[in-house]
């Protein structure tokens, strides 16, 4: 009950939950735009009628969930304004720019090309008619650039200042808002999540087709076969490929992106590896429980030595600093800055830790699911080497349950930093030295607002969930629908088959 009546944990509650609904859908939304428009291009080139097939295939899924990103992603916008409308008082002139951007170029590029592709078939030249799907590509992973612009800002802000008469953060003339575009912490994501985003589509492209190539070639028919060896087993490959190009390049940015981290927000790290002490050749945690607070350590099962400092620093020996360390260090640093204690008092009343579970969880949920479905790709190139066309049913199987898996890993991903940011809105960078960013900084406390209240905000928590459950209901059976209807028209192909149920 308490929290129910709680306006800041009803608002935290209700924008992690709309977010997780709407991110869900973006990274196949990022990675299928540019393999549809691959799988076009590559008809253009060759003429070969598979790639023709699952350009349409590809492209009829692509729309469907492009159409209910767009849906679950108008409600982000709002909540800005509503629920969080001091946090867009206060950071409004910054966070707003790349979103405006966003909005009135990139999202406005890509929905007019999408018109272009889907009512130009026939009508446009086919050269014409792929340059549209590339523009459409190009729009879908620039809105994604300017949306993580506005996202790595508040992890890492920079090119911004605090105007003392206004209270409000501001940007330093037109070098700040170059500053934003060139900032470190948003190259790093953008490739991490695009790079994600191919691991998720080439996952879906591969675990369709590896699905669709073992039920023809298991039909019996000449037909069947025919279908899985020349339209199925060429498509499930270039699924692989890009699967794997995909998690190899999300591994190495994934490692980037944490040793940015561990440089600019250790405590985010520190709680993820649940290391409450500062040591030297810190290890690596596989399970863990509990938190740093007081006296406690959490319970620790299977440690690895030294492989956390490595992975931190590149080096087995280095020095990395705990939770509780880092607590006493960030209220020093605080109660020297006059903007933070004006504001909020002393320091020392608050935890800068984030929820340890919650950031130490996510964070190998995030790795375990991302990398399943490797699996997938080793087991089905090794099967389709040299020609050969797999019937094996548990191959089958494993394209099924393969299929949600990175879903999962790039959610828990967001979540893990999203979660390690608290109690901050805005990350105070503190490496600045006396730089006026050092002043920008924001509790999440105080971004809600004062004016919407605990009751309004836990109606339209409970009609948001219900609408998004259903909108995910409607998205699951039109996805079902139309990868039950194959490269083939639902009147010459059997739908009663209910296998294909994602991630049953």
């Amino acid at each position: 009950m308490p929290t129910a009546l709680d306006a800041l944990e009803i608002a935290r509650w209700q924008f992690a939950i709309t977010t997780v609904y709407h991110f869900v859908l973006v990274p196949l939304t990022i990675g299928l735009s540019v393999m549809v428009a691959i799988m076009e291009t590559m008809w253009l080139k060759t003429k070969k009628e598979h790639w023709l097939k699952a350009t349409k295939f590809f492209g009829k899924l692509f729309l469907i969930n492009f159409a209910l990103g767009v849906a679950t992603g108008i409600v982000q916008e709002f909540q800005f304004g509503m629920n969080w409308s001091e946090y867009s008082r206060q950071v409004g002139d910054i966070f707003g720019a790349p979103l405006a951007i966003e909005a009135l170029l990139a999202f406005f590029m890509e929905s007019t090309f999408l018109g272009l592709w889907i009512f130009g078939w026939g009508k446009l030249s086919p050269k014409l008619h792929a340059a549209t799907i590339w523009f459409v590509a190009a729009g879908v992973n620039l809105s994604a650039l300017w949306i993580l612009g506005a996202n790595s800002w508040m992890q890492h802000p920079v090119g911004a200042h605090l105007n003392p008469e206004t209270g409000r953060f501001e940007l330093t003339g037109a070098y700040g808002f170059l500053e934003v575009v060139l900032n470190p912490k948003l190259w790093i994501t953008f490739f991490h999540v695009v790079l994600s985003a191919w691991m998720v589509a080439g996952t879906f492209i591969a675990g369709l087709s590896i699905w669709w190539m073992v039920r023809s070639a298991r039909s019996g028919s000449a037909e069947g076969e025919e279908q899985a060896r020349k339209i199925w087993r060429p498509i499930a490959r270039f699924g692989m490929l890009i699967l794997l190009i995909g998690s190899l390049g999300t591994i190495v940015s994934g490692d980037l992106q944490g040793k940015f981290l561990v440089a600019h927000q250790p405590m985010k790290m520190a709680a993820a590896e649940s290391l409450c002490n500062t040591e030297k050749g810190a290890p690596f945690t596989v399970f863990a429980w509990g938190d740093c607070e007081g006296e406690n350590e959490p319970a620790r099962f299977i440690t690895i030595p030294k492989v956390f400092s490595f992975l931190a620093t590149n080096d087995f020996n280095a020095e990395v600093k705990g939770v509780k360390d880092l607590q006493k260090e960030t209220v020093e640093k605080l109660n020297k800055n006059k903007a933070f204690t004006d504001k909020y008092g002393d320091a020392s009343q608050y935890s800068f830790a984030p929820n340890a579970n919650g950031t130490f969880w996510t964070f190998r949920l995030m790795i375990a699911t991302g990398c399943f479905s490797l699996l997938l790709a080793a087991a089905g190139l090794w099967l389709t080497r040299k020609g050969a066309l797999p019937k094996q049913k548990w191959l089958k199987t494993l394209a099924l349950v393969s299929l949600p898996m990175p879903f999962l890993g790039t959610s828990f991903g967001w979540i893990f930093t999203e979660i390690g940011r608290q109690p901050w809105v805005v990350v105070p960078n503190f490496g600045t030295g006396s730089d006026p960013v050092g002043d920008v900084f924001m509790m999440t406390q105080a971004g809600v607002s004062g004016s919407v209240s605990a009751g309004a905000m836990l109606t339209t928590l409970i009609v948001f969930t219900l609408l998004y459950a259903a909108l995910g209901v409607v998205w699951y059976f039109l996805m079902r629908r139309y990868a039950l209807e194959g490269v083939t028209s639902s009147k010459d192909n059997d739908t009663t088959d209910h296998e294909l149920t994602f991630g049953y």
